[in-house]
């Protein structure tokens, strides 16, 4: 069974190695992040050129790995062997191959940690999988999923001694999106120039990454949220000619998002915060915004934006749309929504 990528990082820590390590998964912030974390702790500096091995997959095979892993460690306590892009690993559709992978991680050398970076799905099924948990640690990686960003982001800044406000939060999700190494790169960023005591608002991401206070994601939902015309079509002018940094695709399904969310809130019987946050899976705090959308479009206008929502997306992708460009599509999009 695979263990949390937080529970591993813990041992990992607390210098508690495993002589095996399979890491996969859709998500390779975690997969890099325990990689680096072995990388640092489990050779010393002093031995890493006699004990340690950094591998890619596309250019070895099953057995080249095993041969690297059954060798004892020159003059020190264990030696590392890491596999990155083991996903492009020779061998890994060969059943001969698999059982020595098998065999090997059901018998492991103590003395070495084997580490296999898989950046896919896997099945845990699998005999040759089941068996790095076994002597070993199995680790799935997952991505989150869009509604859980938020949180994410939130507890990654207070595990840092660091508060983050909800619309820092917010522009920060809207514009990188599902990209957790991009995320935290960013946040580290911020976090390198904060003053002792500072918190994380809207300014500090316009200042430090780049994110504009008024003319983001963010802010285009919320114009759109509030029926604000002359703001809304503000900032789809701006987006419309810096598509570059504003393509129309990751706006859309923003809006889908949001909008599918009004629709629910509309369904639904319990209107309490917490009951609302619950169901839609956002934090208390921008509940009032999808009520507010619930009083400035009727059920069936949310309807008819889904809709059109559906119908750009498919015009962007060619179908049925001439020539008309990213830009026009996004203002006649602003218009048919507030209209």
């Amino acid at each position: 069974m695979a263990q949390t990528p937080e529970s591993v990082l813990k041992e990992i820590r607390g210098k508690d190695f495993k002589p095996v390590y399979f890491l996969y998964g859709d998500e390779p912030y975690y997969i890099d992040l325990i990689a680096e974390e072995l990388e640092k702790r489990v050779v010393s500096e002093a031995e890493k050129g006699f004990n340690q091995f950094v591998i890619y997959g596309k250019d070895t095979d099953i057995a080249s790995i095993l041969g690297y892993a059954k060798r004892y460690p020159f003059m020190a306590e264990r030696q590392l062997v890491l596999v990155k892009e083991a996903n492009k690993l020779s061998g890994m559709d060969q059943k001969e191959q698999l059982a020595r992978l098998e065999e090997y991680a059901l018998n492991p050398l103590a003395s070495t940690v084997l580490v296999f970076c898989y950046h896919d799905k896997a099945d845990e099924r699998r005999t040759h999988i089941k068996a790095f948990s076994k002597k070993g640690t199995l680790v799935q990686s997952k991505r989150l999923y869009d509604n859980k960003l938020p949180e994410w982001v939130t507890s990654y800044c207070h595990t840092h001694g660091v508060k983050i406000s909800p619309k820092a939060v917010q522009m920060l999700v809207s514009n990188i999106g599902n990209d957790l190494k991009r995320i935290v790169s960013e946040i580290q960023k911020i976090l390198i120039n904060l003053k002792a005591g500072e918190g994380v608002d809207a300014d500090l991401i316009e200042k430090y990454v780049g994110i504009s206070k008024e003319y983001n994601v963010f802010e285009f939902q919320k114009a759109l949220m509030h029926r604000d015309v002359e703001k809304a079509n503000r900032i789809a002018t701006y987006f419309a000619a810096n598509l570059r940094d504003n393509p129309l695709a990751p706006i859309l399904i923003i809006l889908y998002g949001f909008f599918s969310k009004v629709l629910l809130t509309h369904a639904s019987s319990d209107r309490s915060e917490q009951g609302l946050a619950s169901l839609l899976g956002v934090n208390p705090f921008f509940v009032k915004d999808y009520t507010l959308a619930t009083r400035n479009y009727p059920v069936a206008k949310v309807a008819d934006i889904i809709h059109s929502l559906r119908q750009t997306d498919a015009q962007m992708k060619g179908v049925e749309s001439g020539s008309v460009q990213d830009g026009e599509l996004l203002r006649e999009l602003v218009f048919t929504i507030i209209h």
